[in-house]
Parts: structure tokens; sequence; C-alpha cells
């Protein structure tokens, strides 16, 4: 009896562990002001979120020439946020000594558009 008991709790504490949360796609438009920044190329972000965390760059593209460089992203995830930096010249963070940026997210699809000014830490995020 005693060796069912031990049993009967093993399940239980592996049932309740092991629950799975529900993925939510996340479509999130970035977008960065450049406009004022010496010399912009090889814009990106990197963050919390990319694949390892805080190494790869992922691109970002100014199509129009306004100054605005923009990527969108989109992924299923059950995160509540991520955090990330703009980056010049593949390597150049902005905001140095200064927290990262985050985006927090509902538990819920979501399209978002995230933008903001190199180096400058406000920002706007609308959503859909």
């Amino acid at each position: 009896m005693k060796h069912l008991f031990s049993i009967l709790t093993l399940l239980l504490l592996i049932s309740i562990t092991s629950c799975v949360q529900e993925t939510h796609l996340k479509t999130i438009t970035f977008k960065v002001r450049m406009n004022g920044v010496e010399n912009p190329k090889n814009v990106g972000i990197k963050g919390n979120f990319t694949n390892p965390s805080w190494k790869q760059l992922i691109p970002m593209t100014d199509d129009n020439n306004d100054g605005i460089y923009e990527v969108t992203l989109s992924e299923k995830t059950a995160a509540n946020g991520i955090q990330f930096k703009f980056v010049n010249q593949n390597d150049q963070y902005e905001m140095k000594n200064q927290p990262n940026r985050t985006l927090k997210f509902k538990y819920q699809p979501q399209t978002l558009t995230y933008i903001a000014t190199f180096n400058i830490a406000e920002s706007t995020v609308t959503a859909q």
C-alpha cells in the first residue's frame, strides 16, 4: 500500500509539472528611426528571443530610404515578453549601460508594431 501511494504521488507530481502552456502567434513589426545616426549600416535587433540568445542579428531594412529600418517577425510562443536592443554596424548596441528594451505580451494571438528611435528609450507600441 505504501508503495502504491508513492507511485500515485509521483504520477501526480509529474502530471502537475509537465503542463505545457498553449502557444499563440505573435507578429511584431519593429521600426527604428536611424535619422541622426552617423553611417547606419547592418542595422538589426539582438535579444533574448534569438537563437542563440543575444548572438544572432536579425537584419532590418530601409527599403524606402526614409531613415526608418523595419523588420516583421512571426512566432508561436507562450512567452509573456521579450528583451532586446537595436544594433548598428552588426555589434554597436544602442543605449549602453541602460536597461534592455522590453515588449510584454498578452496570453493571446497578437499583431504589434513597435516604433522607437535608436539610442532613445521611449517607444510606441500599437496593436492591430
